[in-house]
């Protein structure tokens, strides 16, 4: 079979994108944007992946799949890392005033 005659597969590019995607905005924007389209990027790479197990010899494009997996995923830790660190920030200001005497 020739390469011109394989299909992409479907799902696989918005994989990539989503967790594309996953990083920017986590990194640009704000946590709960990247861990949204970080969870769309593994989805979209998981049925991807179902339709190239399903026919293997019909499609091209599976290194978009794992790419797009694997940057959902980092995606992923760095809204976590994100979390956390807004939670120690805000947890530091509630503290501070908190603990302030104001007179």
């Amino acid at each position: 079979m020739n390469n011109s005659e394989y299909q992409q597969i479907p799902g696989s590019s918005n994989a990539l994108t989503f967790g594309i995607l996953s990083i920017v905005l986590t990194l640009f924007c704000c946590g709960p944007f990247g861990a949204i389209f970080s969870f769309i990027g593994l989805s979209n790479a998981k049925n991807a992946k179902r339709y190239f197990e399903a026919n293997p010899g019909n499609y091209r494009g599976y290194e978009n799949i794992n790419t797009g997996r694997i940057l959902s995923y980092i995606g992923l830790a760095l809204s976590l890392i994100y979390l956390i660190f807004c939670i120690l920030y805000f947890g530091f200001i509630i503290a501070l005033f908190t603990t302030a005497d104001f007179q």
